[in-house]
């Protein structure tokens, strides 16, 4: 006779910057334990470059979402909540489901939504950073610079930026390294602005490589280096989504939404 032993697989793409992963996935993971203690909290990274250079570099060794199912049904777990700290819908969400369906049979799993997954999302999240962003003078702007992707939910990020305009926060911009909008959009609107300081910040789970490296580091072709080049005061802010108590509760929100 089976137990009703429950547990919650928090699933991230994952990073090689150990303090701002604990900064952030980890505060992620402690926030769901302490919301549901009834339930074990296991980890697994979607990125398998990620998770090789951990084990390789620190002999940290973090489980794919292959490894960390298999366990979980070792351990006789009957029901589970997949929990994705990913922004979207895009390729990592779609990596995650297509790893976990074939335990579908054995299993009772069910699926928590990424961060960007309803129209209360989007608000909820233009809520959380402008919270954070109380140094934004009247003349300043925001740009919060997301990853981007080939998938079609890269469309994320412009209705992002559309929803932060009609919350009215017309200081605040989202870009992109590798989707749209890309940095030479997002420098067109710059330009039609009054703005002397400009803030950079990831939107993204964790503040690693992309944030360290493209947005807020010092090679030719970071949009922090542009931006100095254009003649503005540049502030870089390299804190990860994760660190933002209410981005946190999203995603708690989400889990209580299969439960």
């Amino acid at each position: 006779m089976k137990k009703n032993k429950k547990a919650i697989l928090v699933i991230s793409f994952g990073t090689s910057y150990i303090d701002t992963m604990e900064k952030t996935i980890g505060a992620i993971e402690k926030e769901i334990q302490y919301t549901y203690t009834n339930y074990k909290i296991y980890r697994a990274f979607t990125s398998q470059i990620i998770i090789n250079k951990l084990e390789k570099r620190d002999n940290i060794k973090i489980n794919t979402v292959k490894e960390a199912m298999e366990e979980i049904i070792k351990e006789g777990y009957d029901t589970v909540i997949c929990q994705p700290t990913h922004i979207m819908h895009g390729i990592e969400y779609e990596k995650m489901i297509n790893a976990v369906k074939p335990y579908e049979e054995l299993i009772n799993i069910r699926y928590g939504a990424p961060l960007l997954s309803s129209s209360e999302d989007y608000d909820k999240v233009v809520q959380a950073i402008m919270k954070e962003s109380s140094y934004l003078h009247e003349n300043d702007t925001l740009i919060l610079i997301g990853h981007g992707t080939e998938h079609f939910a890269d469309a994320s990020y412009a209705a992002l930026n559309y929803r932060f305009a009609a919350n009215g926060y017309n200081n605040v911009l989202v870009g992109t390294v590798e989707g749209y909008p890309n940095m030479e959009t997002v420098f067109k609107k710059l330009k039609i602005k009054n703005v002397h300081t400009v803030y950079i910040a990831p939107f993204m789970i964790v503040a690693g490589d992309h944030a360290n490296n493209d947005i807020c580091g010092d090679k030719k072709n970071s949009w922090r280096m542009n931006l100095l080049s254009q003649g503005y005061d540049v502030k870089t802010i390299l804190k990860g989504l994760g660190e933002y108590k209410r981005i946190r509760n999203i995603f708690i929100e989400h889990i209580k939404n299969v439960m």
